[in-house]
């Protein structure tokens, strides 16, 4: 043998040559290099190699086989905001791709990193209507960040590389990989990249210095300031940074329906939850303000009412990663591009050691706020008030476990009464508002926090949406505790009609049905009830300190309404904040 074929001979043994491997197992092989140890789906003929590859990778990646593709998404949402990874959804091609739809939609407006990778049909039968072919990528266009559809085996490494780098980089959002079965049948050599660079897509993280400065300075020298914090700071990380803020600068601050558990709840400068379920000193802080500091937020309708009303005396000072959300619907006087963490620690870094100012005329006037109009309700002996459930829950609690809600009245008084104590401790819909999150998210947060125990506050409506999860809680044996707000009705829906259509019900009434303790018996978890305010407390610790999945069923009033309340169409300083004595609403009127 000549020392040519010895140096070639010894090189290769260094530098091994890539594995040949089928489309199937790139996929399964790039989602470890990308550090997922958890995947919620639901197998389908044209996702099946991927299936079969999983079944091959010796529990490196944990499957956790859903009753529902929407539970799949939803449960990938929860895992992500509870974890701050990126959530990884597996279905397969047409209905299985489209029952993720609302899920996409949810992420996208929630800013929820998760990646969903659909079966398809393969490539030659694509246009064909061929059997559950669905138009995946088309469909999902207006709801995801982006979507690949992958035609090309050796494409398949550098899109999966791509999709988590875009998933989770910039404003966080959901990308989904359509895979034909004839790609993840095809064989190549796997190489899995290193990095990504994609030139139309740097985002900006760190904020321009100019615009930071100027923030800083009007910050200091402006009386009347309040910082607005919104989901942004969850997703960021940005707490610690927003807290030292505030009390640097000696800030009221009120976080957005997103942004509960960002800055602590219990502390002094914090108003509580502004917009349409918010407090009134919240509110009021904002109508009032001469300068609002928005970090994470986007100004949505819940927040800003009427928009020609909206703060009308304040400077406003807008902080998000999102360029596109700058000026959209409320025009900043100082927009600054970046990050919420990074640009906030940059406004610490140029704000003066001095003392904080003090804002005593201004802290006075929030602090008359608070005093004159805190949250309250009107308790009842004989009924267990949804208000109180909430009281007691957190009293229980003390806000250390998860919280995932679902949609309606229950999310309102929870988001008012339950002192989440960190961000990713507080999982919602917020944009979308989805009737059917609440279940899975607290199952994909109990995936990714197997040492923390989570609470599912859900109504009797929303609950019944996904309700099959129940046996994928009970399945995996996890520390879940629903606990449904049962009204016997569409409790917000029902709140809109006795208010805006003289109580002219119109399909809202539930009655009582099903008996969900029987539903838990059926499914194997622990049914509980409550039905009188004496039976409220040892039903709910009861509850809570029994092992695994428990549904608890605490039958409320039935026609309570979520107050302070900003009508639609109203400004932002318009609030109900109670009924009159006969329980009637009364017109909105400005609040001096």
């Amino acid at each position: 043998m000549s020392s040519a074929n010895v140096a070639v001979k010894s090189q290769e043994q260094r530098e091994p040559q890539p594995q040949v491997m089928r489309g199937a197992k790139i996929v399964v092989e790039s989602l470890k290099r990308e550090g997922v140890d958890t995947i919620f789906g639901y197998p389908g003929g044209a996702i099946l190699h991927v299936y079969d590859e999983l079944h091959q990778c010796e529990g490196a990646i944990k499957h956790v086989l859903v009753r529902h593709e929407q539970g799949a998404v939803h449960a990938a949402e929860g895992y992500a905001q509870s974890t701050g990874k990126v959530g990884v959804c597996l279905v397969t091609s047409g209905p299985g791709a489209t029952n993720v739809v609302t899920g996409l939609a949810n992420a996208l407006m929630d800013s929820t990193p998760i990646v969903v990778l659909s079966g398809q049909v393969p490539t030659g039968l694509i246009g064909n209507d061929a059997f559950q072919e669905a138009d995946i990528v088309g469909i999902t266009r207006p709801c995801t960040k982006y979507n690949y559809l992958v035609k090309d085996v050796a494409e398949l490494a550098g899109i999966i590389k791509e999709a988590f780098y875009l998933a989770r980089t910039g404003r966080p959002g959901p990308v989904l990989i359509d895979l034909p079965k004839d790609v993840t049948a095809a064989e190549i050599a796997f190489a899995y990249p290193d990095i990504v660079d994609l030139p139309s897509y740097k985002p900006t993280v760190k904020g321009h210095i100019k615009q930071v400065q100027k923030a800083a300075e009007m910050i200091m020298s402006t009386e009347r300031a309040v910082l607005y914090a919104g989901g942004g700071i969850v997703n960021a990380n940005a707490s610690e940074a927003i807290t030292e803020l505030a009390e640097r600068a000696n800030l009221p601050v009120t976080p957005t329906l997103m942004g509960i558990g960002g800055f602590p709840p219990g502390h002094k400068q914090s108003l509580g939850m502004l917009g349409m379920h918010g407090t009134y000193a919240a509110n009021m802080a904002m109508a009032e303000a001469e300068l609002i500091v928005n970090i994470g937020a986007r100004f949505d309708d819940r927040v800003t009412g009427r928009l020609d009303a909206f703060a009308k005396k304040a400077k406003i000072i807008h902080v998000d990663i999102d360029p596109t959300s700058l000026n959209k619907n409320v025009k900043a006087d100082v927009p600054i591009v970046g990050d919420a963490r990074t640009v906030t620690e940059q406004l610490l870094e140029v704000l003066p050691k001095t003392s904080p100012p003090p804002r005593k005329a201004w802290w006075e006037l929030v602090n008359g706020w608070r005093t004159k109009n805190p949250l309250k309700y009107r308790d009842n002996p004989d009924e267990i008030m949804p208000q109180k459930l909430m009281e007691v829950l957190a009293d229980i609690t003390q806000g250390e476990d998860i919280c995932s809600t679902d949609v309606g009245q229950h999310q309102m008084w929870a988001a008012q009464y339950y002192p989440a104590k960190h961000g990713r401790s507080w999982l919602t819909s917020g944009g979308l508002g989805t009737m059917g999150y609440g279940l899975p998210a607290a199952m994909g947060a109990a995936m990714g926090n197997p040492d923390r125990r989570v609470l599912c506050i859900t109504g009797d409506g929303s609950f019944q949406m996904c309700i099959q999860e129940l046996a994928t809680c009970v399945h995996e044996e996890l520390d879940v505790k629903i606990i449904i707000m049962n009204n016997s009705y569409l409790g917000m829906v029902r709140q809109w009609q006795e208010l805006f259509y003289s109580r002219r019900y119109s399909e809202v009434g539930m009655k009582y049905f099903p008996d969900f303790v029987k539903i838990a018996d059926a499914y194997g978890a622990t049914g509980l009830r409550a039905e009188k305010p004496d039976e409220l407390r040892a039903v709910l610790e009861q509850g809570l300190n029994t092992k695994g999945t428990v549904l608890i069923d605490v039958i409320v009033a039935q026609e309570v309404n979520v107050y302070p309340m900003i009508p639609a169409g109203a400004a932002h300083y318009e609030m109900v904040l109670e009924p009159d004595a006969d329980g009637e609403a009364p017109e909105p009127r400005e609040l001096a």
